[in-house]
């Protein structure tokens, strides 16, 4: 079984920083592309950061500068390293993989995963 979880989210003021981490069992960092996406009220997932195998990023042009995704892959851990946070950064943040032999490029297209976490709240206040 392949499960993703979530932790680190919660409640910062604007230009405050957050660490978000997604512990993956059931497969591993390095054997999976990997992303952080985040869902606001009533509105579809967006993609927010992802990463391969070799450490290629992609990011969503609202949070590039602002925003840094890792892996961890002897911890089996994906991170999301988030500074200078703005109200608008407010929603449900889901860490997401698909298993694969060797990730060769980051994919922030979220039909795409397979695999997700149940979500962190992250809310930033003006």
């Amino acid at each position: 079984q392949v499960q993703l979880v979530e932790s680190g989210g919660g409640s910062v003021q604007a230009g405050g920083s957050l660490r978000l981490a997604c512990a993956v069992s059931g497969t591993t960092t390095s054997s999976s592309c990997t992303g952080w996406f985040r869902q606001f009220p009533g509105k579809e997932r967006e993609g927010v950061a992802a990463i391969s195998s070799e450490n290629t990023t992609a990011y969503a042009d609202s949070v590039k500068g602002r925003f840094t995704i890792s892996q961890d892959n002897a911890k089996n851990t994906l991170y999301l390293e988030m500074n200078s946070l703005k109200p608008e950064d407010t929603a449900m943040y889901f860490c997401a993989a698909r298993r694969t032999a060797w990730c060769g490029a980051p994919a922030l297209g979220g039909t795409w995963y397979r695999y997700w976490g149940q979500g962190t709240q992250v809310t930033v206040s003006s």
